[in-house]
C-alpha cells in the first residue's frame, strides 16, 4: 500500500519550496531570460543604445568559422573529460573498495582535489607544465618531447583536458565508491563460488548495479565540461594559443567581456544552454533505458 505524506497546513509545502524556488528564479530564470532578450539585440559597447535585430546574431555566429570550429573543439573536450574522469574515478573506487589498511587516508587524499577551485586547479597544472620551470615539462623534455603549451595548440588542449579531468575525478570517486559499497557482498561471493572470475563478476554484477550512479555522473560530467571548466581555461591558456583552447563557454566570455560584443555573447550563451538541455534530454530518453534500477 502506497503511503502519502499529508501536510496539516495548506501553506507549509509552499513555504518549504519557496527558498529553492526563489534561488532558481534569481540565479537561473532571470539571467536566462535576460540572455535570451539580449540575444536579439545589437548593442553598443557601452550599453547606451540597442537595436532589435531578430535572429541576426544567431545567423552571424554560424557563418563565423571560429565559432563553428569551437563546436568540434568543445565536443572533443567534453567527451575526453567525461570519459577519462569517470573511467579513472571508477578504477580508483574499485581499488579503494578493496583497501583494508589505511583505507580512510587513501580515500581522503583522493577526495581532496574536489575542494580546489577550478582556477586554482588550472594554476597548479600550468606551473607543473611550465616549459621553463615545470617539473612535468622537464620530465617530458628528458624523454625527448619538447613540451610548450604557450605556442603549441595540441599541448595547450592536452593541458586543459588534464586539469579538468584531475579536478573532476574526486567528485566521481565519491559516488562510485558509495555505489560499490552498496552492492551486497553476498552476490559477489555467490558468483565467485559459481566459478565467475573477477572480470566476469565486475561485468555481470558490479557494472549493472552501479549503472544508475554511472548515468547520474554522465549527466553531471557533461554539464561540468560545458560550463564549469571556464576557470581552468582562463587560468591556464586564456583560450590560446591561436584559439586552440577556446571552447564554447570561454568564447562567450571572450566575445562579451573582452570584445564587448554583447549581443553575440548573449546569443552564444543561449545556444550553449540549449545544447546542454538537449544533451540532457537525449541522455534521459535513450541512455537511461539501459540503466537497471
Amino acid at each position: 500500500m502506497e503511503k502519502r505524506v499529508v501536510f496539516r497546513s495548506a501553506w507549509l509545502p509552499y513555504a518549504l519550496l519557496a527558498p529553492q524556488l526563489v534561488i532558481t528564479a534569481v540565479f537561473f530564470v532571470w539571467p536566462a531570460s535576460q540572455a535570451l532578450y539580449q540575444s536579439v539585440l545589437l548593442e553598443d559597447a557601452f550599453g547606451l543604445k540597442s537595436q532589435f535585430v531578430w535572429a541576426d546574431n544567431f545567423t552571424a555566429l554560424f557563418r563565423n568559422s571560429d565559432y563553428v570550429s569551437s563546436f568540434g573543439r568543445t565536443a572533443v573536450f567534453s567527451i575526453l573529460v567525461a570519459g577519462l574522469a569517470m573511467g579513472i574515478a571508477l578504477l580508483l573506487a574499485v581499488m579503494a573498495d578493496h583497501v583494508i589498511r589505511g583505507a580512510t587516508t587513501y580515500k581522503t587524499f583522493l577526495i581532496w582535489p574536489y575542494a580546489v577551485a577550478p582556477a586554482v586547479a588550472g594554476a597548479l597544472w600550468v606551473f607543473m607544465f611550465n616549459p621553463r620551470i615545470g617539473i612535468v615539462a622537464y620530465a617530458m623534455h628528458s624523454f625527448g618531447y619538447d613540451w610548450n603549451h604557450q605556442i603549441k595548440g595540441e599541448d595547450a588542449f592536452a593541458l586543459i583536458t588534464v586539469a579538468a579531468v584531475w579536478k573532476q575525478i574526486s567528485y566521481n570517486f565519491v559516488f562510485f565508491l558509495a555505489g560499490l559499497q552498496a552492492i551486497p557482498k553476498s552476490l559477489l561471493e555467490a558468483a565467485a563460488i559459481d566459478g565467475a572470475g573477477p572480470g566476469k563478476r565486475f561485468r555481470s554484477i558490479v557494472l549493472p548495479l552501479i549503472s544508475p550512479t554511472s548515468f547520474f555522473l554522465l549527466v553531471v560530467n557533461i554539464v561540468y565540461a560545458f560550463f564549469d571548466t571556464f576557470g581552468i581555461v582562463h587560468a591556464t591558456t586564456s583560450g590560446g594559443p591561436a584559439k586552440a583552447t577556446e571552447i564554447l563557454v570561454y568564447k562567450v566570455f571572450n566575445d562579451g567581456f573582452i570584445g564587448l560584443d554583447l549581443g553575440s555573447s548573449a546569443a552564444q550563451s543561449v545556444i550553449l544552454m540549449t545544447i546542454v538541455i538537449l544533451l540532457t534530454v537525449v541522455q534521459f530518453k535513450y541512455i537511461e533505458r539501459k540503466v537497471a534500477y
